[in-house]
Order: structure tokens, then sequence, then C-alpha cells
């Protein structure tokens, strides 16, 4: 049977399934680092069967400590642009990728998930996402930015729906939101 190219999927938990099936089907592991999502992401992974084939390991880097120390986030870039940015979320990404071989595909977050915290350009609800991609031609990357609406659990709830529905997106297997 042939699966739609493009998918409805109303849950989180629908989205990490269908992650599961094109990971499996593609034959690659994926990697995440969390920074406002907390392990909310790796825990929507995790939370699928059988997700020991296809996910790695991840990454919950809340300071920017540790985001150096894990992930190899450049000092200087956390000190420019700030924890929560895309050059951050990309070197997170990327970090995932060049500490774990297996690990083909990588996700990040980063971003204000309230009630505090909010600076100047950088309002509450904004995160920012790293998306990783290891080619024969090295690492290839992307970064996003969404502002989400509302708490800070819906806030942090939206970012892993997003997360999860850019993977999909960059591996070939975009969703439509219902």
């Amino acid at each position: 049977m042939s699966t739609p190219a493009t998918l409805v999927l109303p849950t989180i938990q629908g989205l990490a399934e269908r992650l599961g099936a094109v990971l499996l089907e593609q034959k690659l592991m994926i990697g995440t680092a969390e920074s406002c999502t907390g392990g909310l992401l790796a825990g929507a992974i995790t939370a699928v069967a059988g997700s020991s084939d296809w996910f790695e390991r991840g990454y919950v880097t809340y300071s920017n400590e540790a985001k150096s120390q894990e992930l190899d986030v450049s000092e200087d870039v956390l000190s420019h642009y700030g924890a929560v940015s895309e050059p951050v979320a990309l070197e997170m990404a990327g970090g995932v990728l060049l500490a774990v071989e297996r690990a083909r595909v990588a996700v990040s977050t980063t971003g204000i998930a309230g009630p505090g915290g909010a600076t100047p350009g950088k309002p509450i609800g904004m995160v920012c996402f790293g998306f990783a991609l290891r080619t024969g031609n090295g690492i290839v990357t992307r970064a996003a930015t969404h502002i989400f609406p509302g708490d800070r659990s819906q806030v942090r709830h939206g970012a892993v729906e997003f997360a999860l529905r850019g993977v999909l997106d960059m591996l070939g297997a975009p969703t439509q939101r219902n």
C-alpha cells in the first residue's frame, strides 16, 4: 500500500509515529538537542514503541555552558546572538551530528517559553529550531523561528509539534496542519 506524500496528523503522537516510520524506511537515526522543551521532544519520540531502532540520543542543554560543553556551541555565537537565536539552534543541531556518529538527522529547540524571559526582539513564545542532515557531502542545516501563543506548556508543546513537522519536511515527508 502506498502512503500519500502529505498526511494530516492531529497529534504529537501521530507525528512521532510518522517520523519513526520515515526514519526506519530511510534507515536513519535521529538525535535531539533541547533547551526550552527540556526533553519533551525526546519524550515524544521515545513514547513510540520501537523508537530505539531510529532514536539515537537526546541532549537537554538548558544552560549556555551545557550548550558549549555538550554540543560545541561557540561561546562567541552565544554572546553575539544570544541563546535564543537561529545561529545557536543551528550549532546545537550540528553539534549532535558531530558528537554522535550514528545519528544522521538532528533537531534542536531553543526559546523563551515564559512567563518571563522576554527581551527586546525576543518575545515570550519565540522558539528557534535547527535541523541538520548528514549527507555524503557533509552536514546540511536549516533554521526556523516561530512564535507560539499561549502559556508555558502550550509554547513547549507547540515547539515539539513544529520540530517533528520540520524533521518530516526535511526528510521529504511533509505533513499538513489540520
